[in-house]
């Protein structure tokens, strides 16, 4: 996978499915990781399981001068990451 992807749900939510390759930061900790959200590759795509949770992530990372996006639900972003990977015969 060549985006990153952070799951703001839950570690149970999370055990229960997420993107294949994604990384599982709740969203009450996204403000105390923020140095190492910086860190990651960017663009960064956010996901939770309606896209609520992601978008209030999302604020407040670009807030803080992260280059990232809300995904929405993370069945929808899993589905658009297997499209892009998708090989066309």
């Amino acid at each position: 996978m060549t985006k990153t992807i952070i799951d703001v749900r839950t570690p149970d939510e999370f055990r229960g499915g997420h993107v294949a390759g994604s990384i599982n930061i709740p969203l009450q900790e996204v403000q105390r990781r923020l140095e190492e959200i910086k860190a990651m590759k960017q663009p960064i795509i956010l996901c939770c399981q309606s896209g609520a949770r992601s978008g209030s992530a999302t604020a407040f990372l670009k807030s803080a001068g992260v280059d990232c996006e809300n995904g929405g639900g993370w069945l929808e972003v899993n589905y658009r990451i297997q499209l892009e990977n998708a090989v066309t015969p």
